[in-house]
């Protein structure tokens, strides 16, 4: 069975040092540093793997599958992101990728760029109506949706409600094995092969739906670790791959954008240039926009902290991958499938987690005690204290998580 989880990213304490650098880093404040130790506040995270990444004693880490998880089903299908095939040198084939799956356990293979052309197609159908609200915001990253729905919940409906490519390559995998095999659906394992730690948790925890179409979720580095010996003992690959140099784009920022052949649009990729341009397009300066792609990743999926490469490495190999392979090999069908099938059945709501209490006159109250505490506070954003701001510090005093006194500055400037 899969480990149940509410989040992908976690804490040992042990190797902790209680250091601040991921808690300055945190882009929804999700983090405080108690007794010597972080402290996750599970409300605010968003899995983007910040401070995975930053986190120079590796107490913060990713929580997935077990590979040998794969085993527990009768037939075993991996989706492979296309994210990984820029993580090999030299690589000029995805097959020799492809039938490395089917070495180290995999029945079958379905890649994921294959739904992602089919997404595009699909996007393309659906920007040309007038009654969607523009400018359209990918859901492709389910980082900067969380991030949209505790931060910026006037922009909810921005968001495309569109399946992600990994779910729509799920629901057709599992089509396709139980035709071939004739199992019960439940006897089949769709794997996941993820780059980061959000997707890992939307694939538990789905967003715009709640349907659980993913078996289990692997780690590009674990599988990278098995793929390589078995890459080289391939003399001739099979022939599996069944996408083109579209689908394989959305590895890296501006991928998906570009393949929607339209030129009003912007691709912004990091966590900090995100929150500036959903910053922006609240403040209704990117009107003239149709689509926005953004990922919190540096560089797109490639740089995802589950991957193995540095992301720009990986963005230059999936480029030179690009040369080898046809345009685009999946459209969407409508007469083979239904748009809704492809929707979102649930919206995304936003989730208050920053709100001081859910008595509007009691948050209204403390509102006016955080502003009276922060005026008087250095405003040094130092994080000496264990918050991340001089504003985050006042809320917790006002909530009673902190006290007055455990401002550092201040006390500095008192004994002065």
């Amino acid at each position: 069975m899969s480990t149940v989880f509410s989040h992908s990213v976690t804490l040992d304490k042990a190797k902790c040092k209680g250091c601040i650098n991921c808690m300055k880093r945190c882009p929804t404040e999700a983090i405080r540093v108690r007794n010597g130790k972080a402290h996750i506040i599970e409300d605010r995270c968003i899995d983007c793997g910040e401070c995975i990444r930053i986190c120079h004693n590796h107490a913060k880490k990713a929580v997935y599958d077990s590979f040998n998880t794969i085993y527990n089903y009768k037939y075993k299908v991996a989706l492979p992101a296309p994210s990984l095939y820029g993580q090999f040198n030299n690589l000029t084939d995805i097959d020799y990728v492809l039938t490395g799956l089917k070495m180290i356990g995999f029945d079958d293979v379905w890649e994921v760029s294959r739904s992602a052309e089919i997404i595009s197609d699909l996007t393309r159908k659906i920007l040309s109506k007038e009654n969607i609200k523009k400018p359209c915001i990918s859901s492709a990253c389910p980082a900067v949706e969380k991030l949209i729905a505790v931060r910026f919940p006037n922009l909810c409906e921005n968001l495309l409600p569109v399946l992600a490519p990994v779910e729509i390559a799920a629901k057709k995998a599992r089509e396709e094995a139980v035709e071939i095999t004739g199992f019960d659906p439940k006897e089949i394992g769709i794997f996941f092969i993820s780059p980061c730690p959000a997707k890992v948790t939307s694939a538990k925890y789905p967003i715009g739906h709640n349907e659980m179409l993913i078996d289990g979720v692997l780690s590009a580095s674990d599988v990278y670790m098995r793929l390589v010996p078995a890459m080289g003992d391939i003399a001739v690959p099979q022939q599996l791959s069944s996408s083109g140099l579209v689908g394989i784009s959305w590895a890296s920022s501006g991928g998906e954008s570009s393949a929607l052949l339209r030129d009003k649009y912007l691709a912004a990729d990091g966590i900090e240039n995100v929150i500036k341009v959903l910053e922006e397009l609240e403040d209704d300066k990117l009107n003239g926009l149709e689509f926005i792609e953004l990922n919190a990743c540096a560089g797109g999926c490639v740089g995802g902290v589950l991957n193995v490469e540095n992301p720009f490495v990986a963005r230059a190999k999936i480029h030179t991958l690009r040369k080898y392979l046809p345009v685009s090999l999946n459209r969407f069908d409508q007469r083979d499938n239904s748009i809704d099938d492809f929707m979102w059945t649930t919206k995304l709501e936003y989730t208050p987690v920053f709100r001081l209490d859910v008595d509007r006159s009691v948050a209204l109250r403390k509102l006016k005690e955080v502003r009276s505490i922060h005026e008087n506070l250095p405003g040094l954003d130092c994080g000496l204290c264990g918050a991340p701001t001089c504003r985050a510090f006042a809320e917790d005093v006002v909530n009673e998580e902190m006290s007055i006194d455990q401002c550092v500055r201040m006390q500095l400037q008192g004994g002065k």
